[in-house]
């Protein structure tokens, strides 16, 4: 069985053919940049990596190149669209419709497009993979496995927003989460690494968009992200935790309309709206030849997940071990040491030397004497949507 998996974030999209069930990668790779005028395009086989800088407006031309490149008479690995047999898509917002994997069909797309202006930056990319999919791969099953299931194990005094009850209970306002596939692959990993089933770990999912969760026993107990991935960390181009007073200032001083207020939040905040980068390479970049808006602003994403890591420890009463995982969790030392510095009270002792090392497995790169697991382990919610596709067809 070939499965196509497309994982589309805010501003890129990771693919990976898999040979399901035995998990053997024909082929992956990303699209980065999305767009910009310097989008990068990579695909990956056994044999060679494709690497293209060119313009991708959106997700549909980056999908559509993807296609190009899988049915190509000497690059490609399947030689009609035919031979895949299912598609899964991450989806990032499933509400209170979506707990488990999902067939897709048109009553489920409607759903993926009612949810989008609580995921603006993510849902009308997932939809709009599903419906370039369906047609390129129009003989395949398409399923989706939403980023919000994952947290369906926090308990209702934490969802709960203190709002008046009708909102929770008619309207369904409340503490969804996200970036779920990616904190349960994560956290399994970790509970496999720490041998023991009975566990408090934080997971830290650092990449354009950002989350961490709480993780008691491998379930989900809080998590960063709210009611729509907005809130928490500070993200490329989210603001993460802002006084909601400040949305209304903003319309009543600068006569700003809730659309914009949106726009500016999701879009032209974070480290983008700090620095006038998104890209956290870029930053540390500038930072590194005495950008003072980078430092700062470097400093302010860790000092955030910091409060975090601590609110976390305190509702955990302990801790096991700390995961940093997703592009900038697994691929920036400087963040990872911004992070862990001068948090030794909690018993979290960074080794330097390991921290700077660099690994496409699972590491440890705390000191010997840190009573809390330093873990950098790369996610791989591709593979994890896989076997939940498959999964769901066993049954």
């Amino acid at each position: 069985m070939q499965i196509l998996v497309l994982n589309s974030g805010s501003s890129s999209l990771k693919f990976q053919l898999f040979l399901m069930p035995e998990e053997t990668i024909l082929c992956s790779g990303l699209i980065e940049r999305i767009g910009f005028e310097d989008s990068k395009f990579t695909f990956k086989t056994k044999d060679e990596t494709i690497t293209d800088i060119t313009s991708i407006a959106n997700h549909k031309s980056g999908l559509e190149l993807l296609a190009n490149h899988l049915l190509d008479k000497n690059t490609g690995i399947i030689k009609s669209a035919n031979a895949i047999d299912i598609v899964g898509h991450r989806v990032v917002h499933g509400g209170k419709h979506f707990s488990n994997t999902t067939l897709i069909t048109p009553e489920v797309k409607e759903k993926i497009k009612a949810l989008s202006s609580l995921a603006p930056l993510h849902n009308p990319a997932n939809l709009e993979g599903i419906e370039v999919a369906e047609t390129i791969f129009s003989k395949a099953k398409q399923v989706a496995v939403f980023d919000t299931a994952f947290h369906q194990t926090i308990p209702e005094h934490v969802y709960k927003y203190a709002i008046p009850n009708e909102f929770s209970d008619t309207h369904n306002i409340r503490l969804y989460g996200f970036h779920g596939t990616s904190h349960k692959y994560v956290s399994e990993k970790a509970i496999d690494f720490l041998g023991k089933q009975r566990s408090k770990i934080i997971t830290i999912h650092l990449g354009n968009g950002c989350s961490m969760t709480a993780i008691r026993d491998g379930k989900s107990i809080d998590h960063s992200l709210g009611f729509s991935p907005v809130s928490g960390l500070i993200m490329g181009t989210r603001s993460g935790d802002i006084d909601p007073s400040i949305i209304f200032h903003l319309s009543k001083r600068f006569d700003y309309s809730l659309k914009e207020i949106n726009t500016l939040l999701q879009k032209k905040s974070g480290m983008l709206g700090l620095t006038g980068y998104s890209d956290l390479r870029d930053i540390q970049s500038q930072a590194e030849k005495g950008n003072k808006a980078c430092k700062l602003a470097l400093e302010m994403n860790a000092y955030r997940i910091k409060k975090y890591i601590g609110s976390y420890a305190a509702i955990l009463n302990g801790l096991d071990a700390i995961v940093f995982t997703a592009g900038i969790g697994e691929n920036s030392s400087l963040m990872r040491e911004l992070v862990c510095d001068n948090l030794d009270f909690l018993g979290i002792d960074l080794d330097t030397d390991k921290n700077k090392l660099r690994a496409n497995t699972i590491r440890a790169i705390n000191t010997e004497d840190s009573k809390v697991q330093i873990l950098v382990i790369p996610t791989n919610e591709e593979l994890e949507i896989a076997k939940q596709s498959v999964k769901l067809f066993e049954n």
